[in-house]
């Protein structure tokens, strides 16, 4: 058997600095300083690993199961525009996307189903006026959620105008003719998509600045108070363009006016409210993407960039327009500065005007 070798570190004169090495093996060195050097070193790659740096990002691997837009009940726009990016984001990332549509008071029950969702980015709600601006007043007692703490703004998606329709049965043909008509007769109702709803606002609107008598009819969803106006529930409804859109052109509602103080270019033979003769009854119809709150912002980053990419090509421009909506892609900022700005104009009016929940 060889002999066993000893080495010595060069640094060090010890005895007590030897190492006897397994015959087996030609040569081992051991220093202690050496030893140190090599315990430092690893300590430091640890802390390297760990660090913000170099950790992990969590959008390189999203997405990687099953996404899940609330929409906010079936006919509605919001439920168009959450099933057309679904679509094309499935496309995209291979990764299903689906459309959970649920209705009912006034867009909070979805929202608030997002709100306690995990913060991973796997749940976004379709948001608009209704949870995200008038239920901070109408629900301020139970609201279950806060619309600017418990979100992540993701992108605005669409904006657009509703439209002042009746029944055909109605015996008018133009606005003047209808405030007319409901002075008269001091009975006549309208749907709404529900409490807070901005068909709800702008029926208040009309309310407001006729003095007219309207009874307000909520309804679940815009689909639904669609569905009332066709039948004669109700005589008068607030559509978006985008619902009423088939029926419109169908020739079985009658178009009365737009929500704003000029033609709206996605339904340009429907008069302004101006020229309707009920200046002030200005309604902006917006949806925006939200992600629950916390979710870290390189998922952000990478929803707000996939879906804007989506909203500014022209295939989905043109198809917005036709249905009677703007695509308004913009950034996570835009869209939270939107929410403040439409909460500063909706709470002094809600509350002015006495609008409830009804």
């Amino acid at each position: 058997m060889a002999p066993e070798k000893i080495v010595v570190c060069p640094g060090f004169a010890l005895a007590s600095e030897k190492i006897v090495v397994c015959p087996r093996f030609l040569l081992a060195v051991v220093c202690p300083r050496f030893l140190l050097a090599k315990k430092i070193f690893a300590f430091a790659a640890a802390l390297l690993a760990a660090s913000p740096v170099h950790a992990q990002d969590p959008a390189a691997s999203y997405p990687s199961k099953t996404i899940r837009i609330f929409g906010q009940g079936t006919g509605s726009t919001a439920d168009y525009l959450s099933r057309y990016l679904a679509q094309k984001l499935t496309e995209r990332w291979g990764q299903p996307v689906i459309v959970d549509s649920r209705a009912g008071a006034g867009g909070t029950i979805p929202t608030d189903a997002v709100a306690k969702s995990a913060p991973d980015g796997y749940s976004m709600v379709m948001g608009h006026a209704g949870p995200f601006v008038s239920a901070v007043t109408l629900y301020a007692k139970n609201l279950p959620y806060d619309p600017l703490r418990d979100f992540e703004p993701i992108t605005l998606v669409a904006t657009g105008v509703t439209v002042l329709v009746t029944n055909l049965n109605v015996p008018v043909s133009n606005a003047r003719e209808l405030i007319a008509l409901a002075k008269q007769k001091g009975d006549l109702t309208y749907g709404s998509a529900g409490n807070g709803s901005i068909s709800h606002l702008t029926g208040e609107l009309l309310k407001s600045v006729t003095g007219i008598p309207l009874q307000h009819i909520p309804y679940k969803g815009a689909g639904n108070a669609l569905t009332a106006v066709l039948a004669g529930e109700v005589q008068v409804s607030f559509l978006s363009p985008l619902t009423a859109h088939g029926q419109l052109k169908a020739g079985k509602l009658r178009p009365l006016a737009v929500s704003s103080a000029t033609r709206f270019p996605g339904a340009p033979d429907i008069p302004s409210a101006v020229e309707a003769g009920i200046p002030g009854m200005e309604a902006k119809l917006w949806f925006g993407l939200f992600a629950t709150g916390k979710t870290p912002r390189a998922i952000v980053a990478k929803l707000n960039r996939e879906i804007v990419d989506i909203l500014r090509t022209p295939e989905t421009q043109e198809t917005f327009l036709k249905q009677g909506v703007q695509a308004a892609p913009s950034t996570p900022e835009e869209l939270a500065a939107w929410v403040k700005s439409e909460l500063a104009r909706w709470t002094p009016i809600i509350q002015a005007t006495g609008i409830r929940a009804d």
